[in-house]
């Protein structure tokens, strides 16, 4: 163990190689122990730009360092000793806790109502504000966006009486706030951007109140609660106490890392080394009779490392060697440092099981903390259970009401169960690893006898409950705490249960040493009303702390309460102030349910088989029970693989479309017509006889035969249709036997052998005789048809109208 105190010493051998940091204005090279993180240099360099401090190309935080320690009183011997001490993570520069500058609050003052309202009105005037200035941004630049879009004459979009985008952005711009001065600006292109509007939150507001009436819940702990709720108060019992916060807001702060100095100085020499590094800094900082704050940081990890049987005796020990350490400047000596910041520039963090650490090669991940994982260790637990128990397993085996064996009695068999073993190591649901992109489709299909459904969990559908998901994902992913871990020492269960707690405890063993009380606030619930204020103040004053500092938590993101469809917003119940007409233009959108119309399991449909340009295709469908296509499948076996892969993957695409909803119509339309090879003469096929693509045919026929879509059709019309169904025009039309319609496997008998089909009338081409039995046709360059024929002096296409030049 090193036995000397001198941290200049210490830098001299110590490595700080160099690491390339990414900052806004590029990558830099910087010079820090290998033991810091990229967060934490990031934190120097943050707090080097914040303080106006140079920073040399060649050791930007040793630069910066020495420049601030430069600026303080120089003890004997030099700034050297504070050098290292910075440059090493012993020690950091650190804020004071804000306080509203102006008088203390009495809270017996009739005054005190109308004080307290108004610093409310203040706090909540700002949070409005900070939300109003964001939803103006949005809706002017939804206002520019309007005219970017708009592909007309530029005069015209930016008119909104020309663009009705525009009309309806620059309508939510009024209702957001801004002025027509704005929109118009914003639709000329003059630009959206805001500059950030400074709404950080006031400091807390000091209050005064009677310890005795506030701890029997009267009007003082009630006035003080209520007014709690909209901002940040901190409520003293004593005058000296409150004058005491004010002193040392104003003053100056340092951090001193616990953990740090051991780990350089050992166990033996910590406290030589603090009463050392107290010694410097109380003479270059703390100023002649003035508050000033030196606070001492990973306490709590120090004392469970250290395993000492009294954590709280022993805090308190070492507050008053502090104390005593800084000599006169210890009478004026506040040991509290809440500024996270400075606590990340001394890596240091509040105590918890679970923490984030860096690896060598730059990646963060969770791990157990190291001094709690000690104190589990010395208490005879089982780390690697706790591991477990926090981090997880990442495996299903062994997992209750979810393992191998539950999964096996639902179907899964050894490959579905290998993929999603491998899957748990890279996601972070359940969910996750049993999402279709995991199991195979057909499997979740065929086996599971479930639809892949895209969002939908698959493990609810199998019958597992929310309780056996629940246990499972703790199982594989971990948990967030020990509070619940069955094999946790019995000597650790406060610790395990509430390591804030623990700290807590800790922090209050300092407090008859501090000349300011620890301001670590009270967190009231964001739903809390002032009656729960007034009670968590009144067990403050009640449990005798010199201060109570009360914040609410910040609400959860995202909408906290449902609005009722067609609610009519309060504007527009207002009357105008003159009787106006106003046309207005209503919007209604229809979403329909976006959930998948699943296939009966025996299904109907027909099979089509065609050449195109010489290639063969065959087409299967699939039917609802009332006709309705609900899914096709391309074949083209003599094809190359990727092709017929890539047909039979369009395939399932369709299907997957038409089983949510998309009308048939819109693939119709959307590829007929489409031109790449193969293309040219069908043949099989008695309604199509050429198409410009194999897609133009597969849409051509489903268009004939699921939606009437005779004009789509380009044979010409023959005696017979191909089923047996003569044409109308015949002598006699004999009834047809229903087998030719009927799949007598499908019916499995259900329709009787004498079952005959009627003649039905053939469709007619509407076209005048003396067209459709013109001249023969001939291909049409433009859209492939078999229908361009001679009309007169030219030619002319009887599907798409074109007249080409034939010439030559």
């Amino acid at each position: 163990m090193r036995q000397s105190t001198s941290l200049a010493a210490l830098l001299l051998t110590l490595p700080r190689p160099v690491r390339e940091i990414e900052r806004p204005a590029g990558v830099i090279a910087v010079r820090a122990p290998e033991t810091w993180t990229d967060v934490q240099i990031e934190a120097w360099l943050d707090w080097a730009a914040d303080t106006g401090l140079p920073l040399d190309d060649a050791d930007p935080i040793a630069s910066a360092a020495r420049a601030w320690t430069t600026r303080l009183r120089r003890p004997q011997g030099g700034t050297a000793e504070l050098d290292a001490a910075l440059l090493l993570g012993v020690a950091a520069p650190a804020g004071t806790a804000a306080i509203d500058p102006t008088p203390p609050v009495q809270l017996e003052d009739p005054a005190a109502p109308r004080l307290l309202a108004a610093d409310a009105a203040r706090r909540r005037s700002l949070r409005l504000a900070a939300g109003a200035t964001r939803a103006a941004t949005d809706a002017l630049e939804a206002v520019a966006e309007a005219v970017t879009r708009c592909s007309g004459p530029p005069a015209d979009c930016r008119d909104p009486a020309r663009n009705p985008a525009l009309a309806r952005a620059a309508r939510a711009a009024r209702a957001a706030g801004a002025t027509d001065v704005d929109i118009l600006r914003a639709a000329a292109g003059a630009g959206t951007d805001t500059a950030p509007l400074e709404l950080a939150s006031p400091p807390p507001l000091l209050a005064i109140a009677d310890r005795g009436v506030v701890a029997a819940g009267g009007p003082d702990a009630q006035l003080a609660g209520g007014s709690a709720l909209d901002g940040d108060l901190i409520v003293t019992f004593e005058p000296g106490v409150a004058e005491a916060l004010l002193e040392t807001s104003r003053g100056p702060a340092i951090l001193l890392s616990a953990p740090r100095l051991v780990q350089l100085l050992g166990e033996h020499a910590f406290e030589a080394g603090l009463r050392r590094q107290v010694q410097l800094w109380s003479g270059a900082l703390a100023p002649e009779g003035e508050a000033w704050t030196l606070g001492l940081c990973g306490l709590a990890d120090h004392l469970l490392a250290a395993g000492v049987g009294d954590p709280a005796a022993e805090a308190a020990r070492l507050a008053e060697l502090v104390v005593n350490a800084a000599g006169v400047a210890g009478q004026a000596l506040s040991l509290f440092v809440d500024d996270p910041e400075a606590m990340l520039r001394v890596g240091s963090s509040s105590l918890s099981a679970l923490e984030i650490f860096q690896t060598a090669d730059g990646e963060t991940a969770p791990r157990l903390r190291p001094s709690v994982g000690r104190a589990i260790a010395r208490a005879g637990g089982d780390v690697d259970e706790a591991e477990r128990w926090l981090l997880g397993r990442r495996t299903l085996a062994g997992a209750p009401g979810l393992d191998h064996a539950a999964l096996r009695t639902a179907g899964f068999t050894d490959v579905e169960l290998e993929a999603v073993e491998l899957a748990l190591a890279r996601v972070a649901r359940l969910e996750d690893a049993f999402h279709p992109a995991v199991l195979d489709a057909g499997f979740v299909r065929d086996v599971l006898g479930l639809e892949p459904e895209g969002n939908e969990p698959v493990l609810p559908r199998l019958g597992f409950t929310a309780e056996q998901l629940a246990a499972a994902s703790a199982w594989v992913f971990g948990r967030p705490d020990l509070r619940d871990w069955p094999a946790a020492p019995a000597g650790l269960a406060d610790l395990l249960g509430d390591p804030g707690g623990f700290e807590r405890r800790l922090r209050r063993s300092l407090e008859p040493f501090s000349v300011a009380p620890d301001l670590a606030p009270i967190d009231l619930p964001w739903q809390a009303d002032a009656a729960q204020a007034a009670r968590a103040l009144a067990d403050g004053a009640r449990e005798g702390l010199r201060a109570v500092r009360l914040k609410r938590s910040a609400p959860p993101a995202g909408p906290l309460f449902e609005l009722p469809e067609g609610a009519p917003d309060d504007r527009e119940r207002r009357s105008p102030p003159e009787t106006r007409t106003v046309e207005r233009v209503v919007e209604k959108v229809i979403e329909r349910q976006r959930t998948r119309r699943k296939l009966p399991d025996r299904r109907k449909g027909y099979i089509q088989k065609a050449a195109v340009g010489g290639h063969k295709v065959y087409i299967h469908t699939g039917e609802y029970e009332d006709g309705e296509l609900g899914e096709i499948f391309i074949d083209m076996h003599k094809e190359g693989a990727a092709f017929r892969s890539l047909m039979n993957n369009f395939a399932i695409a369709i299907s997957i479309g038409l089983q949510y909803g998309v009308p048939l119509e819109e693939f119709v339309d959307a590829f007929v017509f489409t031109r790449f090879e193969p293309a040219g003469r069908v043949t099989g096929n008695d309604s199509i006889k050429s198409a410009t693509s194999i897609l133009d045919y597969i849409f051509r026929e489903l268009g004939v035969s699921y939606l009437g879509r005779q004009e789509l059709a380009n044979a010409e019309p023959e005696p017979g249709d191909g089923l047996g169904i003569r044409d109308p025009g015949a002598e006699e039309a004999a009834a047809v036997p229903a087998a030719r319609f009927i799949s007598k496997g499908f019916a499995r008998g259900a329709a009787p052998d004498n079952l005959v089909v009627l003649p039905f009338a053939q469709t007619r081409d509407p076209r005048p005789e003396s067209i459709s039995q013109g001249p023969p046709a001939t291909a049409c360059p433009d859209c492939g048809d078999l229908a361009l024929r001679q009309r007169g002096g030219g030619w002319i296409c009887d599907t798409c109208g074109a007249a080409p030049s034939m010439q030559g």
